[in-house]
Protein backbone atom coordinates (compact mmCIF):
# COMPACT_ATOMS: atom_id res chain seq x y z
CA UNK A 1 0.00 0.00 0.00
CA UNK A 2 2.81 2.54 0.91
CA UNK A 3 4.73 1.55 -2.33
CA UNK A 4 1.18 2.57 -4.40
CA UNK A 5 0.56 5.27 -2.64
CA UNK A 6 4.64 6.72 -2.50
CA UNK A 7 4.07 6.02 -7.25
CA UNK A 8 0.71 8.48 -6.79
CA UNK A 9 2.70 10.88 -5.31
CA UNK A 10 5.64 10.86 -7.89
CA UNK A 11 3.09 10.58 -10.63
CA UNK A 12 1.49 14.01 -9.06
CA UNK A 13 4.98 15.73 -8.67
CA UNK A 14 6.58 14.76 -12.46
CA UNK A 15 3.65 17.15 -13.58
CA UNK A 16 5.20 19.70 -11.90
CA UNK A 17 8.89 19.76 -11.72
CA UNK A 18 9.70 23.27 -10.34
CA UNK A 19 7.22 22.24 -7.14
CA UNK A 20 9.98 22.02 -4.55
CA UNK A 21 11.11 25.75 -5.00
CA UNK A 22 6.89 27.20 -5.14
CA UNK A 23 5.35 25.15 -2.14
CA UNK A 24 2.81 26.64 -0.20
CA UNK A 25 4.34 26.99 3.26
CA UNK A 26 2.10 24.36 5.07
CA UNK A 27 0.92 20.57 4.13
CA UNK A 28 -2.67 20.05 3.49
CA UNK A 29 -4.20 16.96 5.03
CA UNK A 30 -7.22 14.74 4.27
CA UNK A 31 -8.06 12.66 6.50
CA UNK A 32 -9.58 9.16 6.04
CA UNK A 33 -12.65 10.39 7.61
CA UNK A 34 -12.72 13.75 5.27
CA UNK A 35 -13.34 10.73 2.37
CA UNK A 36 -15.53 8.67 4.14
CA UNK A 37 -17.68 11.70 5.70
CA UNK A 38 -17.68 12.79 1.17
CA UNK A 39 -18.36 9.56 0.17
CA UNK A 40 -21.29 8.76 2.47
CA UNK A 41 -23.07 11.86 1.10
CA UNK A 42 -22.65 11.85 -2.32
CA UNK A 43 -25.93 10.32 -2.89
CA UNK A 44 -26.53 10.18 -6.76
CA UNK A 45 -23.40 12.27 -7.49
CA UNK A 46 -20.47 10.33 -8.70
CA UNK A 47 -17.56 12.73 -8.20
CA UNK A 48 -17.09 15.17 -5.23
CA UNK A 49 -14.02 17.12 -4.73
CA UNK A 50 -12.07 17.05 -1.54
CA UNK A 51 -10.06 19.87 -1.74
CA UNK A 52 -7.79 22.10 -4.19
CA UNK A 53 -4.63 22.93 -3.19
CA UNK A 54 -2.52 25.68 -4.11
CA UNK A 55 1.19 24.90 -5.16
CA UNK A 56 2.91 27.06 -6.88
CA UNK A 57 2.78 25.89 -10.34
CA UNK A 58 -0.54 25.42 -10.68
CA UNK A 59 -3.13 23.63 -8.64
CA UNK A 60 -3.63 19.34 -7.05
CA UNK A 61 -6.92 18.33 -6.29
CA UNK A 62 -8.34 15.34 -4.40
CA UNK A 63 -11.35 13.84 -5.28
CA UNK A 64 -13.64 10.97 -4.53
CA UNK A 65 -15.63 9.15 -7.23
CA UNK A 66 -17.65 6.11 -6.48
CA UNK A 67 -19.71 4.46 -9.66
CA UNK A 68 -21.62 1.52 -10.27
CA UNK A 69 -22.92 -0.39 -13.20
CA UNK A 70 -25.73 2.26 -13.97
CA UNK A 71 -22.56 4.58 -14.07
CA UNK A 72 -20.30 2.87 -16.74
CA UNK A 73 -20.99 3.10 -21.16
CA UNK A 74 -22.26 -0.32 -21.53
CA UNK A 75 -19.11 -1.10 -23.65
CA UNK A 76 -19.44 1.88 -25.76
CA UNK A 77 -16.43 3.57 -26.89
CA UNK A 78 -17.45 6.98 -25.48
CA UNK A 79 -15.24 8.33 -22.96
CA UNK A 80 -14.54 12.25 -21.98
CA UNK A 81 -11.49 14.06 -22.03
CA UNK A 82 -10.18 16.88 -19.60
CA UNK A 83 -8.50 19.72 -21.59
CA UNK A 84 -5.98 20.70 -18.81
CA UNK A 85 -6.52 18.78 -16.12
CA UNK A 86 -4.13 15.15 -15.59
CA UNK A 87 -5.79 12.77 -13.41
CA UNK A 88 -4.38 9.79 -11.40
CA UNK A 89 -7.15 7.08 -10.34
CA UNK A 90 -5.97 4.79 -6.95
CA UNK A 91 -8.72 2.04 -6.92
CA UNK A 92 -10.16 1.84 -3.22
CA UNK A 93 -12.33 -0.26 -3.99
CA UNK A 94 -14.10 -2.68 -6.86
CA UNK A 95 -13.11 -1.99 -10.12
CA UNK A 96 -13.95 -2.86 -13.74
CA UNK A 97 -13.14 -1.97 -17.82
CA UNK A 98 -11.57 0.76 -18.60
CA UNK A 99 -10.93 2.77 -21.28
CA UNK A 100 -7.97 5.14 -22.62
CA UNK A 101 -6.61 7.27 -25.37
CA UNK A 102 -7.24 5.98 -28.94
CA UNK A 103 -7.88 8.07 -32.01
CA UNK A 104 -10.63 10.73 -30.53
CA UNK A 105 -13.02 10.62 -33.40
CA UNK A 106 -16.69 12.74 -33.17
CA UNK A 107 -15.63 14.66 -30.33
CA UNK A 108 -17.73 17.97 -28.77
CA UNK A 109 -16.60 21.02 -28.51
CA UNK A 110 -15.23 21.83 -25.22
CA UNK A 111 -17.04 22.80 -22.24
CA UNK A 112 -16.57 25.57 -19.63
CA UNK A 113 -16.16 22.70 -17.39
CA UNK A 114 -17.09 22.50 -14.10
CA UNK A 115 -15.21 22.99 -10.63
CA UNK A 116 -14.18 18.88 -10.48
CA UNK A 117 -12.27 19.01 -14.05
CA UNK A 118 -12.14 21.97 -15.66
CA UNK A 119 -13.00 22.23 -19.75
CA UNK A 120 -13.90 18.63 -21.00
CA UNK A 121 -15.28 16.86 -24.20
CA UNK A 122 -16.25 13.51 -24.89
CA UNK A 123 -15.73 11.50 -27.99
CA UNK A 124 -15.07 8.31 -29.42
CA UNK A 125 -12.11 5.96 -28.90
CA UNK A 126 -11.21 4.14 -31.82
CA UNK A 127 -8.01 1.81 -30.93
CA UNK A 128 -7.63 3.19 -27.09
CA UNK A 129 -6.69 0.27 -24.75
CA UNK A 130 -8.96 -1.75 -22.68
CA UNK A 131 -8.35 -3.16 -19.68
CA UNK A 132 -9.00 -4.70 -16.15
CA UNK A 133 -8.65 -2.30 -13.16
CA UNK A 134 -9.16 -3.57 -9.51
CA UNK A 135 -8.38 -2.38 -6.06
CA UNK A 136 -5.33 -1.29 -5.36
CA UNK A 137 -4.32 -0.42 -8.98
CA UNK A 138 -2.67 3.35 -10.23
CA UNK A 139 -4.01 4.89 -13.53
CA UNK A 140 -2.13 8.02 -14.60
CA UNK A 141 -4.53 9.59 -17.57
CA UNK A 142 -2.68 12.29 -18.76
CA UNK A 143 -4.62 15.73 -20.12
CA UNK A 144 -6.08 15.39 -23.36
CA UNK A 145 -6.48 11.98 -22.85
CA UNK A 146 -10.05 9.96 -23.50
CA UNK A 147 -11.09 7.69 -20.59
CA UNK A 148 -14.25 5.81 -19.77
CA UNK A 149 -15.23 3.24 -17.51
CA UNK A 150 -16.95 0.86 -20.45
CA UNK A 151 -18.41 -2.10 -17.93
CA UNK A 152 -18.88 -1.84 -13.58
CA UNK A 153 -20.06 -5.48 -12.79
CA UNK A 154 -20.29 -4.26 -9.33
CA UNK A 155 -19.16 -0.79 -8.12
CA UNK A 156 -15.82 1.28 -7.92
CA UNK A 157 -14.65 3.86 -5.11
CA UNK A 158 -11.38 5.62 -6.36
CA UNK A 159 -9.37 8.79 -5.65
CA UNK A 160 -8.82 11.12 -8.75
CA UNK A 161 -5.77 13.19 -7.94
CA UNK A 162 -6.11 15.85 -10.32
CA UNK A 163 -3.02 17.83 -11.46
CA UNK A 164 -3.59 21.32 -12.80
CA UNK A 165 -0.92 23.57 -14.07
CA UNK A 166 -3.50 25.86 -15.55
CA UNK A 167 -5.48 26.84 -12.91
CA UNK A 168 -8.40 25.66 -13.96
CA UNK A 169 -10.23 24.33 -10.40
CA UNK A 170 -10.53 26.71 -7.75
CA UNK A 171 -7.47 27.02 -5.28
CA UNK A 172 -8.44 27.09 -1.75
CA UNK A 173 -11.45 25.11 -2.32
CA UNK A 174 -12.61 22.76 0.63
CA UNK A 175 -15.30 20.49 0.27
CA UNK A 176 -18.13 22.33 2.77
CA UNK A 177 -18.80 18.24 4.63
CA UNK A 178 -14.64 18.81 6.01
CA UNK A 179 -14.16 22.36 6.46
Amino acid sequence: MCTRALVCVTAVLTFFPAVSSALQKSAVDITREDINTVLESMGESIDRQLKVVDIGVGNVAVGILHRTGDNDTDGELRGIIHAQVTEVYYILSGGGTLLTGGEIMNATEPSAGSDLIGPTFSGDSRNGAIREISTGDIVVIPAGVLHAWTHIPDEVTYLSIRADPHNALPAGFVNELIR
